[in-house]
Parts: C-alpha cells; structure tokens; sequence
C-alpha cells in the first residue's frame, strides 16, 4: 500500500485563535484529540503511524485579525516540529503589514528556523499575492517570494473561499498568483484547496501553465474531486493529496486517506498524488 503525505493538516496554537474561530472549531469534533496532539507531538506521530501517513506538512500563517494568529506561531510551529523533522514538515508566514522587514524575517525562518516553506493566505491576511506589482506598502512580498525561490522552499497560497467572518473571499482567485509565477519562475508554488469551488478551472489553468505550480486537494471530499477537476487524470504530477484537518467538516486524516483510495484511479496515478509529488516538493 501506497505510502502517504499529507501537504495539509493544522497543528496550530489554539490559545492564539479569537474565542469565536475557537467555538467554530469545537464543533468538528477532533477538539479532544487536537488538544492531545497540540500537547504531545510524539502523540500526534504515532496518530500519523496509525491512519499510514508517513509526513504531514503543518501550516501555519499569520493573521492576526480575522483568525488571531500572531507572528510568534512561526516560532512555535518551529518547536513543535524539532524532534520529528523526518515526519513534521513546518510552513510558517511573512506578513507584510505585520512585519517590519520582510527579507529578514524570511531569511530567519529559512535558515535559522528551518521552516521548509511559507503560507500565504489572501482571504485571512487581506491582501492579493500579487499586491507587490501595484501597491508599495506590500512590497516586502517580493522578499519573501525571492527569499522562498532562494532556498528552494514551497510557498503555499490559500486559494478559494473562506467561511470564516471577516474573510476576503475575492482574493482567492488562484488567477492572482500568475504574477508571481511569472515573475519568480524557480519558485515552487501550492495552490491550496484548488480554488474551490469558485476557480478550479482557473487553478487547473495555472498548473497546466506553469512548471512550478501544484494543486493541493485538501478539503476537497474524495468522492468530490473529479467533480471539480475532471481532468484530474491528465495531470497526474500537479496534485497533491491533503486533509485540512482538522478543519470544519473535515473528517479524521485516516477518513481521508481511505476516502482517496477508493477512487478508481490508475495505481500510478494514485502514488503520484498521495506521496511522490509532494515528496519531490520538500525533500526529507
């Protein structure tokens, strides 16, 4: 059976999100097993042995309006992942609004944290990916692309909706990120959740496009993803298999693993998407 990679999952301070965000969240259900794994990350190691997950990428970001996370979870992040760094693959952020100097910023999760990549989340930090074309006071963005290009680090980009109050939806047109694309072309780029459910097409578009762009398909129901990609089997090599948990209305990581397998896909096709892409992406 196909080892697995989960380029998705949320190990994050909760004692950091608003009191709102954090009622949202006890109503998926994981709240009693996320806290055990927020605690213990051996635990949450073994939890990856049991459900036959061999890495899971934690993504962390900064937003500290709309979801309340401040720039201290990209150290946290960091510390959470040090004893297990061939299992936990840490993401952290760079907000340009929040930072004052960007290039330092992404140097130091780069090369002195280690993270091995960066989110950007439009919708939850407020502004476009590609706002560093136009706008000055986001010029910092450009750092953090060219820093991530430098060390070969992964740079992830929410793109699609977010349900969650105060969230700048329409900036998750995955079309935003064809500047950055363009204009940092060595730079390896994850377009999370595949723009779903408005821009599919578009984020399809992208990864058929650009050599160094990839869809994660986290929150994406398995028996759902030829709906939204229908031409998923085509470009095998742009697709990586991820969870979102534990996210509203996501099932346990395991649920999701099954639910992947049991789609009829070529067995090529299926290791492609549950391990090799993403294990070509970040390196162990």
């Amino acid at each position: 059976m196909e080892r697995v990679i989960d380029c998705h999952a949320h190990l994050q301070p909760r004692a950091m999100v608003h009191p709102h965000i954090r009622r949202k969240m006890a109503d998926t259900g994981h709240l009693k097993e996320f806290n055990a794994f927020l605690r213990s990350p051996g635990k949450f190691v073994a939890h990856l042995d049991a459900v036959g997950v061999e890495r899971s990428w934690l993504i962390n970001y900064v937003a500290p309006e709309v979801i309340g996370f401040t720039a201290e979870v990209n150290d946290w992040v960091a510390a959470y992942a040090k004893d297990f760094r061939d299992r936990l693959v840490p993401f952290g952020s760079v907000h340009p609004l929040v930072t004052r100097d960007c290039k330092k910023e992404a140097e130091r999760l780069l090369s002195k944290l280690e993270l091995s990549g960066l989110k950007v989340h439009p919708p939850h930090q407020g502004f476009a990916p590609n706002a560093y074309v136009d706008q000055k006071r986001y010029r910092g963005l450009r750092h953090v692309y060219a820093a991530s290009e430098r060390h070969g680090a992964p740079v992830m980009f929410h793109t699609g909706t977010s349900v969650f109050a105060g969230a700048r939806s329409r900036l998750g047109d995955p079309m935003l990120v064809d500047d950055v694309a363009v204009d940092f072309p060595d730079l390896k780029i994850v377009l999370a959740h595949g723009g779903r459910p408005l821009w599919c097409e578009a984020a399809f578009f992208l990864a058929r496009r650009h050599k160094n762009v990839w869809i994660d398909l986290s929150s994406i129901p398995p028996k759902s993803v030829l709906r939204y990609f229908p031409r998923l089997v085509d470009l095998p090599s742009k697709f990586l298999f991820g969870s979102d948990w534990p996210g509203p209305g996501v099932p346990g990581v395991g649920e999701n693993v099954a639910g992947f397998r049991a789609l009829r896909f070529p067995p090529p096709v299926r290791r492609a998407i549950l391990r090799d892409n993403a294990a070509g992406i970040v390196h162990s």
